[in-house]
């Protein structure tokens, strides 16, 4: 009895791997084996990194948040602590916005910290 070979849904889904990888280094765009490997690790990097996305841009929103409390004589923890206190609701998004683009406001928050901490 002769030997099968793939038909119409194999070829599609090897097109559609292959199609995925374009532009890939090498073979990891020719060759369906490895590009099937490149397309898994990179649909998991996608999938881990969407998460660490998320992580990141808090740590450089603290980054930017301490950089102008200390400007205006406060740490990160007193500031964050201050603002609690003072039941101030404003996300760390917001105040790196603020920090970087409204000095003077966020000076008015570093003051209403202070005054909570004192």
């Amino acid at each position: 009895m002769p030997r099968s070979t793939p038909k119409v849904y194999a070829h599609q889904r090897h097109k559609k791997v292959l199609k995925f990888t374009k532009g890939q280094f090498g073979t990891r765009s020719k060759l369906f084996r490895r590009a099937n490997e490149a397309m898994l690790k990179s649909l998991f990097y996608a999938y881990r990194d969407r998460r660490n996305r998320k992580r990141d841009f808090r740590r450089l929103w603290i980054q930017r948040i301490n950089a102008a409390a200390r400007q205006n004589g406060l740490n990160y923890s007193q500031f964050i602590h201050g603002l609690k206190r003072a039941d101030v609701q404003v996300d760390r998004k917001v105040l790196a916005s603020i920090a970087a683009t409204d000095a003077a406001t966020f000076a008015k928050l570093a003051d209403l910290a202070k005054a909570q901490l004192s």
